[in-house]
């Protein structure tokens, strides 16, 4: 919990009810289908970088690093995103990436 930024741990404390169920539908969602959970966290991160959410980018950086995928794979996902969401989006979703990446191993 302590990588969250604190506005989301403060949501997990103040609303304990409500997390759980938001994380019991992730978890569904995970289970729901044959993907692996790198294939997920790269996807998802993807997803983030596209929708332009910083936490998002960071949260799924740390994720997909959890789950065994190298800091090389999260910049080349990121980096497939160029002719579908923009270089700009690509070079801010690298930017939180790397952040979480150096913050990760810290």
């Amino acid at each position: 919990m302590s990588k969250f930024p604190r506005v989301f741990q403060r949501f997990q404390s103040d609303y304990k009810q409500l997390w759980q169920a938001y994380e019991a539908l992730g978890t569904t969602a995970a289970e729901a289908g044959p993907l692996d959970v790198k294939s997920r966290e790269l996807i998802k991160l993807g997803m983030a970088a596209a929708n332009g959410s910083e936490s998002a980018v960071r949260s799924h950086t740390h994720r997909a690093l959890e789950a065994g995928v190298t800091p090389e794979e999260i910049q080349h996902a990121l980096l497939l995103g160029i002719t579908t969401i923009g270089f700009p989006t690509v070079m801010a979703a690298l930017t939180w990436s790397q952040s979480a990446i150096e913050n990760h191993a810290a």
